[in-house]
């Protein structure tokens, strides 16, 4: 099984990213759904709103988000489905945030 990849959706895609699916809730700002050319929009596999909220711009709380996210996932069919397809084909998380060491594909990637 090939490791997923991390990448911001505003980054540029490139040939070997593989099946790009973002990971996030809600649609970048200011990005068309064209120059993103993502494969696969897995909002069900984002964390919830309440959870996203709580975690906006307080890193200090990365652990207590993490944990809480991985609870939200227990059970979740988008992440079976995510985990099938890492399975078969190298996956490129799509993510929107800056901060690229903490945010949910982090802890997507360490599941998968």
């Amino acid at each position: 099984m090939p490791t997923p990849r991390l990448k911001r959706v505003y980054d540029a895609p490139a040939e070997d990213d593989g099946l790009r699916v973002l990971v996030d809730r809600l649609w970048p700002r200011g990005l068309s759904k064209d120059k993103a050319k993502v494969d696969l929009w897995l909002k069900d596999v984002a964390p919830s709103d309440a959870l996203r909220r709580e975690f906006h711009a307080r890193p200090e709380r990365w652990e207590a988000f993490r944990a809480a996210y991985r609870d939200e996932l227990e059970g979740n069919p988008a992440l079976d489905e995510l985990r099938e397809l890492a399975a078969k084909q190298r996956v490129t998380l799509l993510f929107g945030a800056r901060d690229e060491a903490h945010n949910n594909a982090v802890v997507l990637k360490d599941l998968l």
